[in-house]
C-alpha cells in the first residue's frame, strides 16, 4: 500500500513526501488505519520497521482534527524508555510535520533544566519524553496532562527493563481516562507485563503482530565466528580490512571497561572511533552521535543502553563483539543496520565466555545463525597496542605563608577543690 492510499491531509503528505517514504511497511500498514479509525493499537514491532512514523502521522492526523489549539498543556503525550529515542523521535517529527504548524518539545534530563521549562510554557502540542523530567516538570505544576488526548508509549518492554514502569503507571493515572482519549503502545515483544499495561489503561487496544516468527528484519546479512577472547580483536581487524563497503560501524560490548579496551584498540590502529555507554554526559552523547552521523566518526563502540536509542540512517555493519546476555538485545543490536528497507551485514563473535548464550539467541530467532570458521588469513595479529592512559602525578598544592605555630600549653595541674581541705590542714 502506498501512503498516497490513506488520504492523508495535505500536509501531513508534504512531510511523507519530504522524507521520501512512499509505501508503507507491514506495522505501517496495520497500525496506521485503526489509529487513523480512532481506536487504541498495541503492536509488536522491532526496530527498524517504521512504528516511529506510523504513530507520528497518527498523531499528526488526530491532532489537525482537533478543535483545541497550541497551548502549555500538552494535546499529545509520547513517552520513551531513552534520551536518543526522544531526540530521534523529535528529529523525525520536524521531517514529517514541518507543514503541520504543530509544535513538537523534547523533555529529557542531562540539558539545560529552564530552557525546556520555558519551552514548554511558551505552548507545545505534543511532548516527547522520558518518565523523570516530565514527572518532576509535572509535580512543579508547569504544565497539566487534562488536556492530552492521544498518548504512545514506545519500547514499552524496555520500560519495564530499565525499571520505569512505576513512573509510567504514575503518568498513566495523571492523564484523562482512557475512554477519552486514544493510546498506542509499541512494544519489540507483547509479554504479559506488556499486555497488563493495555489491558489496565487503554480501551480495547487491536492488537497488531508483525510477523512474530520473524524477529529480526529483512535485509540483515547475518554471520557468526566462534573464536577464542585472546584472538577477538586480531579477527576483528582482519574482517574490517577485508569486507566491502565498510562505511559506518557499530560495535556492541556488555561492559564499559570492555567498550574502553576496545575503543583503544581501535584508535591504536587509526581507526576513528569513540565509546558511547550510559555515563557518557548528554551533551558529549550528541556530539558523539552528530559525528557518527556525519561520518567524522566511522566506528561507534557500545553498550546495550544505546542499542535502542540510536537511529542512524547508513549502518553498514554492525558487530556483536561481545554476545549479548540477553537474547532480545540480540535482535535490537542488529536492527541498527538494514533500516527502512536497506541492507546491512551482522557479524558477531562467540568466545569460551559468551558462547553459553548462543543456543537461546538462536531459540529466539527461530533459526540458526550462519557460522564460519575463520581462516588464517582473516586474521590480522600485526595490530599495535593500546598504550596505557598516563596517570597524572598529583600537582603539588600552592605554597602557602606558613603560620607560625604557637607552641602548645601544658595543662595546668588542678590545685585543691574550693572547700576541701588539704593535705596539711589535717
Amino acid at each position: 500500500m502506498k501512503f498516497t492510499e490513506l488520504n492523508l491531509p495535505d500536509v501531513v503528505q508534504q512531510g511523507i513526501d519530504a522524507a521520501g517514504f512512499v509505501s508503507l511497511t507491514p506495522v505501517q500498514e496495520e497500525s496506521i488505519p485503526l489509529a487513523l479509525a480512532g481506536k487504541d493499537v498495541a503492536a509488536q514491532a522491532q526496530t527498524g520497521t517504521g512504528k516511529t512514523a506510523a504513530f507520528l502521522i497518527s498523531l499528526f492526523c488526530k491532532l489537525l482534527n482537533s478543535s483545541r489549539q497550541t497551548s502549555n498543556n500538552p494535546r499529545a503525550l509520547v513517552m520513551a524508555p531513552t534520551r536518543e529515542l526522544v531526540v530521534q523521535i523529535c528529529k523525525d517529527a520536524e521531517v514529517l510535520g514541518k507543514e503541520t504548524g504543530l509544535k513538537v518539545q523534547p523533555i529529557f534530563g542531562g540539558v539545560d533544566y529552564d530552557k525546556q521549562r520555558q519551552a514548554l510554557k511558551d505552548g507545545v502540542d505534543i511532548i516527547v519524553a522520558t518518565p523523570g523530567r516530565l514527572i518532576d516538570y509535572y509535580k512543579q505544576r508547569v504544565f497539566s496532562m487534562s488536556r492530552v488526548e492521544a498518548l504512545v508509549i514506545d519500547e514499552a518492554d524496555r520500560m519495564f527493563d530499565m525499571g520505569f514502569i512505576k513512573d509510567l503507571r504514575y503518568i498513566l493515572r495523571k492523564l484523562p481516562p482512557f475512554e477519552n482519549r486514544q493510546t498506542m503502545l509499541f512494544s519489540a515483544t507483547l509479554s504479559l507485563q506488556v499486555m497488563e499495561l493495555a489491558y489496565e489503561f487503554m480501551n480495547l487496544a487491536e492488537k497488531v503482530a508483525i510477523a512474530p516468527e520473524q524477529v529480526a528484519a529483512d535485509g540483515i546479512e547475518q554471520t557468526l565466528y566462534h573464536v577464542s577472547r585472546k584472538e577477538k580483536f586480531a579477527l576483528l581487524l582482519g574482517l574490517l580490512r577485508r569486507e566491502t563497503g565498510v562505511e559506518r560501524v557499530m560495535l556492541f560490548v556488555n561492559t564499559k571497561a570492555e567498550a574502553e579496551r576496545l575503543n583503544g584498540l581501535l584508535e591504536a590502529n587509526d581507526i576513528s572511533s569513540a565509546v558511547l555507554s550510559g555515563d557518557i554526559p548528554q551533551k558529549k552523547r550528541m556530539r558523539i552521535l552528530d559525528q557518527f552521523k556525519l561520518g567524522s566518526l566511522t566506528h561507534l563502540v557500545a553498550t546495550d543502553v544505546a542499542s535502542r536509542g540510536i537511529h542512524v540512517d547508513g549502518v553498514t555493519h554492525v558487530i556483536n563483539y561481545d554476545l549479548p546476555q540477553d537474547r532480545e538485545d540480540y535482535v535490537h543490536r542488529i536492527g541498527r543496520t538494514a533500516r527502512a528497507g536497506a541492507v546491512g551485514r551482522a557479524i558477531s563473535f562467540a568466545d569460551e565466555e559468551t558462547v553459553y548464550v548462543l543456543p537461546d539467541i538462536e531459540d529466539y530467532l527461530g533459526f540458526k545463525i550462519p557460522s564460519e570458521m575463520p581462516l588464517d588469513e582473516d586474521f590480522c595479529f600485526t595490530y599495535k597496542r593500546a598504550q596505557p592512559k598516563r596517570k597524572h602525578p598529583p600537582q603539588p598544592k600552592p605554597t602557602e605563608t606558613k603560620r607560625r605555630r604557637r607552641p602548645r600549653r601544658r595543662p595546668k595541674k588542678k590545685g585543691p577543690q574550693e572547700g576541701s581541705k588539704s593535705p596539711s590542714a589535717e
